[in-house]
């Protein structure tokens, strides 16, 4: 698989350029337990595609979704708690220049779950760490 060089581009770290690219889908696991399951997951491919549109122009979502990677993407999957928890992550990254999607569910006009643009693993997998996976 190849991989953007790390010269001139920010988001490949410079010591490992054959880094995975990744995309992070957070759940919020009261949700999980209270709405259909078919609802949570359609709000995780808004959040997702949302994220991916937005910054369809970026090299790292380009390559991402380039014919290279296009059948083999990675995503990972985490949930937190509920309302708190995941407006906290968006703060997070906000703070740490991590681009994502914050998807709000209307007409409701609460957050249902967030998604980052691709990132080289090693990037962004500190914000993470402390997840679930989700079940």
């Amino acid at each position: 698989m190849s991989q953007p060089a790390a010269e001139g581009n920010p988001d490949v770290p410079k010591s490992d350029t054959t880094d995975v690219l990744v995309q992070y889908v957070v759940l919020r696991r009261d949700l999980i337990d209270t709405w259909p399951m078919g609802s949570v997951v359609t709000q995780g491919c808004h959040a997702s595609v949302s994220a991916i549109w937005s910054h369809k122009d970026d090299p790292v979502t380009l390559q991402y979704c380039g014919p290279e990677n296009i059948d083999s993407m990675h995503k990972v999957t985490l949930e937190v708690k509920g309302e708190p928890q995941i407006l906290n992550l968006s703060e997070k990254l906000k703070a740490g220049g991590i681009a994502h999607k914050l998807w709000i569910e209307q007409p409701e006009n609460f957050p249902t779950c967030l998604a980052t643009k691709p990132y080289p693993k090693s990037a962004v997998s500190a914000y993470f760490k402390k997840l679930k996976l989700c079940k």
